[in-house]
């Protein structure tokens, strides 16, 4: 679109179906790449993008001509038959319902992009559900219980 310029950055959380821990860590860089293509075909720009085995985080910051709801379901859809074809997983592999989206000024992109990439270490000390439940309260989101992500507590 002529004369449209935006600068949109979106933090993309979602879940493995039952936040089961099935990424495992021997295949993450080629789902990483993987879903990068999708992000970089649907003419978007990927800042980070990190898969702990029970979920992902993704920096994205998002042009005029794309609802992030479809980016996000391109990236689901995709994932899930490109884990499915490649057999990481006995049975169907499966994205939980739904995602989160945040969004982030530039002068945050750097810290975003470090906490994405630092997830690892981050789960060290703090578990997804917390982690997930902070980020709600930080952004001031209010939620039922009964819709957030099917737990598997450990």
């Amino acid at each position: 679109m002529a004369n449209t310029y935006t600068q949109i950055y979106i933090q993309i959380v979602f879940a493995v179906k039952g936040r089961q821990n099935l990424i495992a860590k021997e295949n993450r860089e080629e789902l990483h790449k993987f879903i990068t293509g999708i992000i970089n075909n649907r003419g978007q720009k990927l800042f980070a993008v990190f898969a702990m085995p029970d979920h992902v985080h993704i920096l994205v910051s998002i042009g005029p001509t794309i609802l992030i709801s479809d980016l996000v379901r391109n990236i689901k859809a995709g994932s899930s038959k490109f884990i499915n074809d490649k057999k990481w997983i006995n049975g169907k592999f499966n994205w939980q319902e739904g995602y989160d989206a945040f969004s982030y000024s530039k002068s945050s992109v750097d810290s975003v992009v470090k906490y994405i990439l630092n997830q690892e270490e981050h789960h060290k000390k703090k578990k997804f559900k917390d982690e997930y439940l902070d980020l709600l309260e930080k952004f001031e989101i209010e939620y039922d219980q009964k819709y957030l992500f099917d737990w598997i507590e450990d």
